[in-house]
């Protein structure tokens, strides 16, 4: 367990840890000339159990409230120390509010300087600190008066920690199970013989020696080459712990880490420039939170410019909670749930604080009805309850990476929190979602057929946007892969259909299509123009050219240019050809003339089909280069069988 003291400067938070412990915590020579903490001290004490209690002391100085947030972002338990001569001062207010920002509700009050003032004085100052503590976190927290000059109360509150720290011994009690590992660097150095070295807590999951990891927002790439816990090496190290890390690898220095960086499991890993987040403006600021507000975030020991958007309400007044965006004028590893800290931008107070609910928000269309539903979900405190609260809101589909990016959830940790959500793929969505959607789903699919009983199959844009749900092209193709791959729909040929549909032509129509298919299928990418079609099937041109523009309403055919038709699937095939032209060529900018070498059908048919291309969006045209542009899948539907086999769904 760590312990994290908490108070005004001269209180006696670092005498009070050495008496505890017997340790110093103030290391810098201008810390013992001074007689005042500068920076974070740690402190150490062995367990009978075999664990180690930890201690974080921190600065108490107005100027110095940033490294007191360092300090106190990752600790499990609050020492709030107060002083029996001074009583409650300036930075115990502030620090009682960082510990209640932070979501700290474990604590006790410790009266220092007992020795120094009368039992009345010592009474009234615990008065004043109960008149403080009513309606926080810590409300009805004991209270221990102490004397460290003199050792009175030392005893009784050494073991009042260590019988906490003894309850403490379930690490799924400190940070939830089936998270990726994360710690928080507070400290960065070189050792002689072993490297570079980060000292930090991890906040979740667990790390092992040689494990590989990632440094954020930085990205590099490191390798745990030791771990130490208490001054002892050790081969792992889990939530709830202290640790210092020895890494190795490409880039890995003492300059290139710091206070403030995340080591992380690299699937875990992401950073962001925005969040949406729930944020408490606190009852003593004087006026309303506006709109734009630039501020100070602190995340972990991180520190941050950033402006605060309103989502739900115009002006946040004080005292209440909202729900807000915040734009950051850097990238950080946010992370559904963790705990920010907002100061003014001059740094001179803490104004409020708030939950990370999506690190990945949406860039427009913010504060939609529906966008609002979704974050009134994400605001539960209960992983589980807030992500099925996601899944019952549209799109209804989440993917993986995120889950583990944004919510820092594990393969195990995702099936032990979600046991029955239903793998599509690279999503996941619930049961009760997908019968929904596949229902809805069919029903579009047997309009469609009603409607033209004629036609082999309805496009997968055509479909999506026959939905009364409105799903993101990206979703709605994992939706439809996983109903092809279920059997619930048949992919042919780029189309889908209901699996009974079979969508036969009838008179006319089929012998011309009997006739003209094979000509289509012959050249695929070089067609013969209509009238040359008309005259090698013995048909008149206008019939055949009737019976086309009904082939093309149906999907069998797209005319590219006037009469100029491609078998469907060639056009796909073009298109196809298209992006990976501009894969392969530098600058992802290609020629007509390529294009024509691709497909060998000649500079004119080439061009035609390009302008056809463009049209569409699948390419982008910028002078005399091409560029890729939408996926042909997008435009047309995909293989969604062989798609979804693909992704596992």
């Amino acid at each position: 367990m760590i312990i994290g003291t908490a108070g005004h400067i001269d209180h006696g938070k670092t005498s009070l840890v050495r008496a505890l412990t017997g340790i110093d915590t103030d290391r810098l020579p201008e810390e013992k000339a001074r007689g005042i903490t500068l920076d974070l001290g740690f402190a150490y004490v062995p367990l009978q159990t075999g664990g180690v209690l930890g201690f974080v002391d921190v600065p108490g100085h107005e100027r110095l409230v940033h490294t007191m947030i360092a300090g106190a972002s990752s600790i499990g338990m609050a020492l709030l120390v107060v002083a029996a001569d001074d009583g409650v001062m300036p930075q115990t207010r502030e620090h009682l509010q960082i510990l209640s920002l932070l979501g700290i509700s474990h604590g006790v009050v410790v009266l220092t300087k007992t020795d120094l003032v009368e039992a009345d004085r010592a009474m009234d100052v615990e008065l004043e600190i109960a008149a403080l503590l009513d309606g926080t976190a810590l409300s009805g927290a004991e209270v221990f008066p102490v004397s460290t000059t003199t050792g009175a109360g030392v005893a009784a509150l050494r073991a009042h920690l260590l019988a906490e720290a003894a309850r403490a011994t379930d690490p799924d009690a400190i940070a939830p199970a089936g998270q990726s590992f994360r710690l928080a660097v507070d400290r960065g150095f070189s050792l002689a013989g072993a490297g570079t070295v980060v000292t930090g807590s991890v906040v979740a999951g667990e790390v092992r020696a040689g494990q590989s990891v990632l440094v954020l927002p930085s990205g590099l790439r490191a390798r745990v080459r030791g771990i130490h816990t208490a001054n002892r090496a050790v081969e792992q190290a889990r939530a709830g712990e202290r640790c210092a890390l020895n890494l190795i690898g490409p880039g890995i220095r003492k300059d290139a880490i710091g206070r403030g960086d995340w080591i992380v499991d690299p699937a875990g890993a992401s950073v962001t420039r925005s969040c949406d987040i729930t944020l408490r403006l606190l009852a003593t600021e004087r006026s309303s939170l506006k709109p734009g507000t630039p501020v100070l975030l602190h995340h972990g020991a991180e520190q941050a410019s950033a402006r605060v958007l309103l989502l739900d309400r115009s002006v946040l007044p004080p005292g209440e909670t909202g729900m807000a965006h915040l734009a950051l004028d850097r990238p950080l590893p946010l992370r559904h749930g963790d705990r920010l800290v907002l100061r003014d931008i001059a740094a001179s107070r803490t104004i409020a604080g708030g939950r990370a609910l999506d690190p990945s928000p949406p860039e427009r269309h913010r504060r939609r009805p529906e966008r609002l539903d979704v974050l009134r979900a994400l605001m539960a405190t209960d992983v589980r309850l807030a992500l099925l609260g996601l899944l019952a809101q549209p799109p209804f589909l989440i993917r993986r990476d995120l889950l583990q990016a944004d919510w820092g959830l594990t393969e195990a940790g995702l099936t032990a929190t979600l046991p029955d959500v239903v793998p599509l793929g690279a999503w996941v969505a619930t049961a009760a979602s997908l019968d929904s959607l596949a229902r809805e789903v069919a029903d579009a699919l047997a309009d469609f057929h009603t409607r033209q009983p004629a036609a082999p199959g309805v496009t997968l844009e055509a479909l999506r946007l026959a939905l009364r749900t409105r799903l993101p092209r990206e979703v709605f193709a994992a939706l439809a892969g996983h109903l092809v791959a279920s059997g619930a729909m048949t992919a042919a040929a780029h189309l889908l259909r209901a699996p009974d549909h079979r969508g036969d032509l009838n008179g006319e129509d089929a012998r011309l299509w009997d006739a003209l298919r094979p000509l289509l299928e012959a050249a695929p990418y070089r067609p013969p123009l209509l009238r040359e079609a008309a005259e090698q099937i013995g048909v008149g041109e206008i019939a055949l050219r009737r019976a086309s523009k009904g082939f093309a309403r149906v999907g069998l055919v797209v005319e590219v240019a006037p009469d100029r038709f491609f078998a469907r699937a060639a056009v796909v095939g073009m298109a196809e050809a298209a992006h990976a032209l501009a894969a392969q060529v530098r600058g992802g900018g290609f020629t007509a003339a390529q294009f024509r070498d691709r497909l060998g059908n000649g500079r004119q048919l080439a061009i035609q089909v390009l302008d056809y291309l463009d049209r569409r969006g699948i390419t982008v045209r910028r002078g005399d280069l091409r560029r890729a542009g939408k996926a042909p899948w997008v435009v047309f539907g995909g293989a969604m069988a062989d798609r979804s086999r693909s992704d596992g769904g």
